[in-house]
């Protein structure tokens, strides 16, 4: 069975739209796939419909975006919560929000310096979809000030640019926390994916730990292989099971599906713990 537990629409910053990240799926040879779109579920209905179509099990998920205390960012996976759950649903729509008047003002600031505006990023948003970095990206190559989105990030839009601005995030142990209340499976998302800036430290770890982490997701393109060998370590000796994605975007990042795969005794636990939905069947 192959199973990769962690891909993109264009509801955040894919760039398919949920069903055809479905199709995809099946023609890559999935058995198993999960729409994490970013703060947002608003994928998982029309992605349900494709899964029963194509013969693909959908685990309906969501990647939530958080920011410890000392400014490093963190993203937490979610599986199998309710999407309606009164608290994780208050936080996302705060972080949504939060990421609109971001976009808003890092557009401004670019302004000064490239030839964009707020409607040529908008033209690269689905509706609906969460407004991020990525559709920046997208206008900026429209605009021919790059060549793609990696070099949009790595020379215009990275953490270190005078453009950036911060948005507002939960802290992990406190998503972690919403996650489980809402009968989700928190999972830890590339931990140590360093190129992509600051990772933390082993205290978050235990935080989150302690809030109700459940798993790790290491095998990842981006956690380096020393790093690999701290996931297992910690997992092992803290009861977490392990996850192994792809982080699928579409034509947004050179991650094919299926490249890195999650075991089926790995989905099965995860299927145990989740009560706030139900994985999708045909």
């Amino acid at each position: 069975m192959k199973i990769d537990l962690h891909a993109h629409s264009n509801v955040s910053d894919g760039t398919e739209s949920p069903g055809e990240l479905i199709r995809s799926a099946a023609a890559a040879g999935l058995d198993v796939v999960a729409l994490t779109d970013h703060d947002s579920t608003d994928g998982w209905e029309q992605a349900s419909v494709a899964a029963v179509e194509h013969g693909v099990a959908l685990v309906p998920g969501m990647e939530i975006s958080c920011r410890t205390a000392e400014g490093i960012s963190v993203h937490l996976l979610s599986y199998l919560h309710d999407p309606a759950h009164p608290g994780l649903l208050e936080e996302i729509t705060k972080s949504k929000d939060a990421r609109l008047t971001r976009a808003q003002r890092m557009v401004s600031l670019l302004a000064e310096d490239y030839p964009l505006s707020w409607d040529d990023v908008i033209h690269h948003v689905a509706p609906g979809a969460t407004v991020g970095r990525p559709h920046i990206a997208d206008a900026l190559v429209a605009a021919g000030a790059v060549a793609d989105r990696t070099e949009a990030f790595t020379a215009i839009l990275s953490a270190r640019s005078r453009y950036f601005v911060q948005h507002y995030a939960p802290e992990p142990a406190f998503a972690v926390e919403l996650v489980r209340a809402a009968g989700g499976v928190p999972v830890f998302a590339h931990p140590v994916a360093s190129a992509r800036g600051r990772v933390v430290g082993e205290r978050t770890y235990r935080d989150m730990v302690d809030a109700g982490l459940l798993g790790l997701e290491v095998e990842h393109r981006d956690n380096p292989e020393a790093g690999r060998a701290f996931l297992r370590r910690f997992a092992a000796e803290n009861g977490l099971f392990m996850t192994g994605s792809s982080d699928y975007h579409g034509a947004g990042k050179v991650n094919l599906l299926g490249e890195n795969v999650t075991s089926p005794a790995v989905l099965a636990r995860i299927e145990e713990l989740g009560t706030g939905c139900r994985i999708v069947r045909a």
